[in-house]
Parts: C-alpha cells; sequence; structure tokens
C-alpha cells in the first residue's frame, strides 16, 4: 500500500468507522427502536440455530474480548507481569484459533440455514445475507493471520499493532507508521474490522449492544387463575 493510503486507513479512516459507529447506533436507537432487534428466524427453523447460534457467539465473544485486552492494554503492564511479548504472542494466537474454529464452524451452520432453507431466505434482506458474508470474511483473514504470525514468534509484530491501536484510542498521530510494513493480510484484517465498524449502526448487528439490564430487575408479576 502507498504511504498516502495507509495514513487514510489506518489514521483517518478509524475515527470515521468510531464517529459513524457511535452517532449511528444513538440515532437508530432514538428513531427507530423497533428495528433495534436480531430479527431471529427461529420461529421459521429451530434446526442448526441453536447449535449454529452458541457456537458463533461464544466464539466472537472471546474473540472481541481477547481483541480488546490484547491490544488496548499498556505494554507495560506486561512487562510488570513478566509476560514476553513472544508469550503472549503464542497465548493470543492458541486462545485466538480455538474461539476462530468455534466462530467459523457455528458461522458456516448460520449461513447454510438462511440460503438453503426456503422460508428463512424470502425472509431475509440482502443486507442480512451480505454481513455474514462480511463476517465470514473477517474471520477468514484474522484465521490465516496466524500461519503468518507463526514466522514470527518473538511478539515483536504484535507490539506493533498495539501500539497502533493505542495511539488511535489516545488521539495520537503517527498510529499508521506502526503497521507501514506489515503483512498486507493483517491490513486487510483491520481495514474489514473497520468498514464492519462502520456499517454496525445499519445492520442487525446492533443487537449486539443490548443487555436485558431491565428484565432482571423487573417488577414481579402476580398470576391468578381464572374463576370457574
Amino acid at each position: 500500500m502507498s504511504s498516502t493510503l495507509d495514513f487514510f486507513l489506518f489514521q483517518i479512516f478509524p475515527y470515521i468507522a468510531i464517529f459513524v459507529f457511535l452517532l449511528g447506533c444513538l440515532l437508530r436507537f432514538d428513531c427507530d427502536p423497533y428495528s433495534w432487534r436480531s430479527k431471529s428466524s427461529q420461529f421459521l427453523r429451530r434446526k442448526q440455530l441453536i447449535m449454529g447460534s452458541i457456537l458463533f457467539h461464544v466464539g466472537i465473544l472471546f474473540i472481541l474480548a481477547g481483541h480488546a485486552v490484547g491490544l488496548l492494554t499498556p505494554i507495560v503492564v506486561f512487562d510488570t507481569l513478566g509476560i514476553s511479548h513472544g508469550a503472549k504472542q503464542v497465548l493470543a494466537m492458541s486462545a485466538g484459533g480455538i474461539a476462530g474454529v468455534f466462530c467459523l464452524t457455528g458461522l458456516l451452520m448460520l449461513i447454510h440455514r438462511r440460503l438453503f432453507d426456503p422460508r428463512i431466505r424470502a425472509n431475509s434482506s440482502l443486507a442480512d445475507i451480505l454481513i455474514l458474508f462480511l463476517l465470514l470474511f473477517q474471520l477468514l483473514l484474522g484465521l490465516i493471520t496466524i500461519t503468518v504470525s507463526m514466522q514470527h514468534l518473538d511478539g515483536h509484530e504484535m507490539v506493533k499493532f498495539m501500539e497502533w491501536a493505542q495511539h488511535i484510542v489516545t488521539f495520537r498521530g503517527g498510529a499508521n507508521t506502526f503497521i507501514a510494513d506489515v503483512a498486507f493480510v493483517f491490513k486487510a484484517h483491520i481495514t474489514l474490522g473497520l468498514f464492519l465498524l462502520l456499517v454496525f449502526p445499519f445492520t442487525r448487528l446492533v443487537h449486539a449492544l443490548s443487555v436485558p439490564v431491565g428484565y432482571i430487575f423487573r417488577p414481579y408479576q402476580i398470576v391468578r387463575r381464572r374463576a370457574k
């Protein structure tokens, strides 16, 4: 990639994606709250949904948590704990690989169900199908990065991504310079991840931000038997 494209994708585009994500989610929740749902197709066909959904969600939650902790934890914390960069990278590859396989298996089951069940296919929008394939492509890119990472187990490459992410979230310049020379698959993985963040508010993915806290603290319902 050219230096100009690198600068846009890895210094400017992250802020565009974050801004659209935050503003888009806020406006959708405020202006169109009834569209804030997962559009579950369980009533149409329960088969494959439960197992596929569990595998996908367990895998994706572990992946997201691992990325957040791995990228945003200051490097000094790992150094203080005595965790070497190489050990951190091996742990990330192992845990990420297992979670990725879980996620991939579940996602393939969900895609097969949505494409090959006539009723579900008829009730699926183009956006519903495209977002599944974008997630599939992103997941495959992530798994490919593991094979590339095996070529440098000293953890030096991972430090570059940590520096990039931490420069972005702390609004510092020069973030793009840290990953200017990394393998193309890493750049593609980051770019697609930012694009998914950008389109997030306009898809069914918004349900991931919903936590049923109100349900837990709801008042009890008193049910009386109907008099005979």
